[in-house]
């Protein structure tokens, strides 16, 4: 056959086109009525057959198989992200990449996976970068993610300063005040103001926990003029800033809808009722031992004081964000131990060897007791071990990172590079279930953290690498705990500067 002979499928193809052309020319509406109809699914077709065809970039980590474009795997991710993770994790190791609603996100397992995300530096995986457009419509403008880096380390400076243990020390006969005022008084404690041993109270542990928290974090960290004010009003604020933290406003920070317009209202009130506050106290000249006058007393590097609406914006920032991991982890120790009567007694036995008095009452309790409490750490721990406050930690990438061979790699002689544009995410929760690492991991079992020599004694450890080299990021040196399978509190730069406040008050 003569090479410029014609196929017959060439021609076929031909006759195709020819008609194809011919319709649009004589139909064009019809033609785009066709095209608007059918574009989805062309995209959906175009999509799998690029992931089934094409040859993959080999320096790439391996891509989460997915049916529709942009949108990727957006559902199973937000259904369940444990679950899938853990299948992701089975079919393409501990790092992978998923698409999420346009963005690519490569994922890091595990506690090696942990430190390449957390213990990156900051001039590749970004926070800000990340958050900045999620938190800053919610705790306000110049603080916290929407500042550059090395001004958030010096605002997590300040309200590390009004941590002090002088005010921890404080701090818990505030906090005993307000549950014993909150129990005494509260309807859903009825069957304990009567003492009535005979019958047994019932409430919801996740309602009640918010309460409290909230209580307890106003009265202790944000001043007493704003416990005062704690009413119906402040929890309608709190409740419609709150709605500014879902994934929808993670993935859209801004759209015409009325959650976002009540989110920018409370902030506005909310951000001004501070301020209030704050001017007054400038003014009084009054030092109470709480947050609000530790920053007030705060200047930055270059002598600068902090502006009122900074202060409101961090106070903020505090409340909401101690609301969430207080109550919640809260709520779930109430709920294990509802179903563990051998750690529940226990734990009863603890607090009268430390606190009993003779005729059966209980004394008050001093921060430094609190922190010697082997049963009660160990409820706390294990709680927070099952149910961290965050499953997902992502940072945004600036620019092109190599991962580490140890993690994960292509070859033997091969390595995968994260491209600048994209997102890394890691996932303490996954790694505080290893099953590699952690006997029975799904399981319950404040006992596990009893032995010294111990897989929790040791992750702990790692954690609190008290006896290792210590990372000033511009708050206070810290340990980076990054190298461990246990960070409740994340690890980094970004680690939870409350961690202590959240533990006196859960205890």
């Amino acid at each position: 056959m003569s090479l410029n002979s014609t196929s017959p499928t060439t021609g076929y193809v031909a006759a195709v086109l020819d008609s194809a052309q011919n319709y649009i020319l004589n139909s064009p509406g019809r033609a785009i009525l066709l095209l608007v109809v059918y574009a989805p699914l062309i995209a959906i077709v175009l999509n799998v057959l690029r992931q089934l065809l094409l040859p993959r970039d080999p320096s790439l980590p391996p891509e989460v198989f997915h049916i529709i474009p942009i949108f990727g795997s957006a559902i199973s991710y937000g259904n369940d992200p444990l679950n899938f993770f853990a299948q992701c994790k089975e079919k393409y190791g501990n790092v992978f990449t998923f698409v999420l609603l346009g963005r690519k996100v490569t994922v890091a397992l595990g506690a090696k996976g942990n430190n390449f995300v957390l213990g990156g530096k900051s001039m590749a995986f970004s926070a800000e970068d990340a958050y900045k457009h999620l938190t800053t419509p919610v705790f306000g403008k110049d603080v916290v993610y929407d500042v550059p880096n090395e001004l958030f380390m010096e605002q997590k400076k300040f309200v590390k300063f009004g941590l002090s243990v002088e005010n921890f020390r404080a701090y818990v006969g505030m906090i005993e005040d307000e549950v014993e005022g909150f129990m005494k008084t509260d309807g859903a404690f009825l069957i304990y103001q009567i003492n009535d041993i005979n019958d047994w109270g019932r409430f919801d542990a996740t309602d009640i926990m918010a309460q409290i928290t909230i209580l307890t974090a106003s009265r202790t960290l944000q001043g007493s003029e704003v416990r005062s004010n704690l009413n119906k009003s402040f929890s309608d604020l709190y409740h419609d800033l709150d709605g500014g933290f879902t994934p929808l406003n993670f993935l859209f920070p801004n759209l015409p809808l009325e959650s976002y317009r009540k989110r920018d209202i409370a902030h506005k009130k909310m951000s001004d009722f501070y301020i209030d506050i704050i001017k007054k106290r400038r003014q009084s000249g009054d030092d109470a031992q709480d947050m609000i006058s530790a920053l007030i007393s705060q200047k930055y590097r270059d002598g600068r004081e902090l502006p009122d609406h900074e202060i409101a914006h961090i106070l903020i920032a505090l409340l909401m964000a101690g609301q969430h991991t207080s109550s919640a982890t809260g709520s779930w120790t109430l709920l294990h131990l509802a179903n563990d009567t051998k750690v529940q007694e226990a734990l009863y036995q603890e607090q009268i060897t430390y606190f009993g008095n003779p005729d059966g009452t209980f004394r008050s309790m001093t921060y430094e007791e609190l922190r010697q409490l082997p049963i009660m750490d160990s409820v706390i721990r294990e709680t927070l071990r099952l149910h961290p406050p965050i499953h997902s930690i992502m940072r945004y990438v600036r620019s092109d990172v190599p991962i580490p061979p140890t993690l994960s790699a292509p070859s033997k002689d091969g390595t995968y590079v994260v491209p600048r544009g994209y997102y890394v995410l890691a996932s303490p929760s996954v790694s505080q279930v290893d099953p590699e690492v952690w006997h029975n991991p799904s399981t319950w079992d404040p006992t596990r953290w009893s032995d010294p020599e111990g897989v929790a004694a040791q992750a702990f450890n790692a954690y609190a690498d008290e006896n290792g080299e210590k990372v000033d990021y511009g708050f206070g040196a810290v340990s980076k705990g990054t190298d461990s399978p246990y960070q409740p509190f994340g690890a980094g730069r970004h680690r939870c500067i409350g961690e202590q406040v959240r533990l006196t008050t859960l205890v």
